[in-house]
C-alpha cells in the first residue's frame, strides 16, 4: 500500500514537474523568451483555458452521486474560509502590497479541476470522480472570482490607489476564465448538441491550455529570487501544501465526512497551486515570475504531502 501511495503521487505530479523542467531549459537554449512567455500567456489566459472550462463544464455528465451537495457546499464553505484566512495572513507576512494578492493567490487556489480529478480517480476510481463533480464546479468558480479580487485589490492597493469596487466588478465580469465557465454552465442547461466537429476542434484547443502554461512558468522561474528576503513563495507554498489541506480536512472529519468523501476533500485540497493563477497574474500586471515560482515549489512540495498524508489517513483507517 505505501509503494502504491508513492507511485500514485509520483504519477500525476511529475508531468507537471517534466513540464516546468522544460520550460527552463527550452529558456537557456533561447526557444522561449519573455516575449513570447507574454504573448503565450495571453493564448491561454484568453482562449485555451477558457475553452478547457466550457468544455469541462458543458459536457460533463456526472452521476447522482456526483451531486453530492453537502460535500459540495463544505468545498465552497471551507475555500472561502481559508481565502479570508490567508488575507488576514498576508498583511503581516507580505511586505509589498503588490505581492499580496499572489501569495493569498497561490494559497488558497488548488489544482482541483486538473490534478485534484486525476487524484480522485486514481485513489478512488469512478467513485472519487463521481464525489467530485460538483465540489469542482463550486470550487473552480470561486478561485477565479476570488483571484480576481485578491489580485485586483492588491494591485490597486500596491499602485497607491484606493480601491476601486467598480474595476473589481468589471474584472469578474470581464475574465475570460469566468465567462468560460458561466457560458458552459449555461450550455449543460439547455438540450442543445454540440457538433462533432465543433467538439473535436475545442478539445485540440483545450489540450493546449495546461502544457503551454506550465512550460511558460518554468521560462518565467527565477531559482535566485525563489527564496529571496520575504520568502513569499515559501509561505504560499507551506500555506497551499501544509497549511489548507490539514484544516480542510480536518473541518471535514470533524462534520463526519470519512471514507472516499474525506479522502477526496484532502487529495483536492492538497494540490498544487493551478496554473491558472500563472497567467491570470501575468495578464492583471503582477508579478509573474513570484507566481510561476509558487507554481513550482507547491508542484514539488504537493508530491510528498499528498503521498504522506494519504498513508496517514489510509493507516487511520479514515478513507
Amino acid at each position: 500500500m505505501f509503494w502504491q501511495t508513492w507511485s500514485f503521487a509520483l504519477g500525476v505530479t511529475v508531468p507537471n514537474l517534466l513540464l516546468l523542467v522544460l520550460g527552463v531549459v527550452l529558456k537557456r537554449a533561447g526557444i522561449m523568451d519573455d516575449h513570447f512567455c507574454d504573448k503565450a500567456s495571453r493564448v491561454v489566459f484568453n482562449v485555451a483555458l477558457p475553452c478547457l472550462l466550457f468544455f469541462s463544464v458543458s459536457t460533463h455528465t456526472g452521476s447522482e452521486e456526483g451531486m453530492n451537495l453537502p460535500l459540495a457546499v463544505y468545498g465552497g464553505a471551507a475555500t472561502l474560509v481559508t481565502f479570508l484566512l490567508l488575507e488576514l495572513v498576508a498583511i503581516k507576512l507580505v511586505k509589498d502590497p503588490r505581492e499580496r494578492g499572489i501569495f493569498v493567490q497561490g494559497g488558497f487556489r488548488a489544482n482541483t479541476g486538473i490534478a485534484g480529478l486525476a487524484y480522485a480517480s486514481l485513489a478512488f476510481g469512478k467513485e472519487g470522480v463521481a464525489l467530485g463533480s460538483m465540489y469542482i464546479a463550486i470550487t473552480v468558480i470561486l478561485f477565479n472570482v476570488l483571484s480576481v479580487i485578491t489580485l485586483s485589490r492588491s494591485l490597486q492597493r500596491g499602485a497607491g490607489k484606493g480601491l476601486d469596487v467598480a474595476a473589481i466588478l468589471r474584472g469578474i465580469v470581464t475574465n475570460p476564465l469566468i465567462i468560460g465557465l458561466v457560458l458552459g454552465l449555461l450550455f449543460k442547461e439547455t438540450t442543445w448538441t454540440m457538433p462533432d466537429t465543433l467538439y473535436k476542434t475545442g478539445e485540440f484547443i483545450s489540450g493546449m491550455a495546461l502544457p503551454l502554461a506550465m512550460l511558460c512558468a518554468g521560462a518565467s522561474l527565477d531559482w535566485r529570487a525563489m527564496f529571496r528576503s520575504s520568502n513569499v513563495a515559501g509561505y504560499a507554498t507551506v500555506a497551499r501544501v501544509l497549511v489548507v489541506p490539514a484544516l480542510m480536512t480536518l473541518g471535514g472529519a470533524l462534520l463526519g465526512f470519512h471514507g472516499a468523501a474525506l479522502g477526496v476533500i484532502f487529495l483536492f485540497s492538497c494540490t498544487p497551486t493551478a496554473a491558472g493563477s500563472y497567467v491570470m497574474t501575468r495578464a492583471m500586471g503582477g508579478n509573474a515570475t513570484l507566481a510561476a515560482n509558487i507554481i513550482a515549489l507547491t508542484t514539488l512540495g504537493s508530491f510528498f504531502t499528498t503521498a504522506l498524508g494519504l498513508a496517514l489517513l489510509r493507516g487511520l483507517h479514515l478513507v
